[in-house]
């Protein structure tokens, strides 16, 4: 297939999405391949022990690979687990030297588990901060050296309303997200210097397949008091996912090139209530 000189807002970039096999993660690589980038896509294509929810599979990651070569750009796959720092610089390195170089990263792989706090077990903040969290590291990691080389460079870290508010009944969730700030905030200090920057996005919620379904029944059934703090202020129950990729690819695009540690929130105003 002969690929196009690409136009549009983030033209010639190449960009690794975490997660990118449904979801978010496929709409953020979608709507960058729109707008003429080329695309590493990472995903676990895997459940792991501990969700009550099923991840995406393998053919869930092929498919996002179609869709970014239906705009004309290149899709690169990867079946790596996030939480896996050498599979994740190997997978990233390997993707890299066959585009020829990497312009930004958009960790967006995460999971969620739900409980009250007296249900929540040590197994569940492991899960939950390995993939959210150190998932995330682990990603800005792989990514950095290549950003380096390339003289700058943009990181965009999906963090959640619950990494403004306390959010509760998924406490492992909300605590990841918060820990996505303080490591954006730190990392966008250390690396500036080098021109990368590094931001986070805070959705409120997305319709997409992270929905475990004790979730609804828990809020309803048990902690009715609790609704007013998952209420958007805005009159939308769930936002799309393609609200959440328009605020990646200005993050990631030059007409951000001087934005850097902002927590931007594509929330429906949920934070403020």
């Amino acid at each position: 297939m002969t690929h196009s000189t690409p136009a549009g807002r983030v033209a010639g970039k190449r960009v690794l999405v975490t997660g990118a096999a449904r979801g978010m993660g496929r709409s953020h690589a979608v709507r960058l391949a729109e707008e003429g980038a080329d695309l590493i896509l990472v995903d676990i294509c895997a459940t792991p022990e501990g969700l009550d929810y099923p991840l995406a599979t393998e053919d869930d990651l092929h498919e996002t690979a179609e869709l970014v070569g239906k705009h004309g750009r290149r899709a690169i796959t990867q079946i790596v687990d996030v939480r896996d720092e050498e599979s994740m610089a190997w997978a990233v390195n390997d993707a890299v030297a066959e585009l020829g170089g990497l312009d930004g990263a958009v960790a967006n792989a995460g999971v969620l588990t739900v409980g009250t706090w007296d249900t929540t077990t040590a197994a569940q903040w492991r899960l939950v901060l390995d993939v959210n969290l150190i998932g995330a590291w682990n990603t800005c990691s792989a990514a950095l050296p290549h950003l380096i080389r390339n003289g700058g460079g943009s990181l965009v870290n999906i963090s959640s309303s619950a990494g403004i508010k306390g959010t509760p009944l998924h406490l492992p969730y909300t605590a990841s997200k918060h820990g996505i700030v303080g490591m954006t905030l730190a990392l966008a200090n250390e690396v500036a210097g080098q021109n990368i920057r590094v931001n986070s996005v805070h959705p409120t919620g997305v319709a997409t397949g992270m929905a475990p379904p004790a979730m609804h029944q828990l809020i309803a059934e048990e902690r009715a008091d609790l609704i007013p703090i998952f209420l958007n202020a805005l009159p939308a129950p769930l936002i799309e996912a393609g609200d959440v990729s328009n605020a990646v690819l200005y993050l990631i695009s030059d007409e951000a090139r001087y934005v850097t540690g902002l927590e931007m929130k594509v929330d429906a105003g949920v934070t403020i209530r």
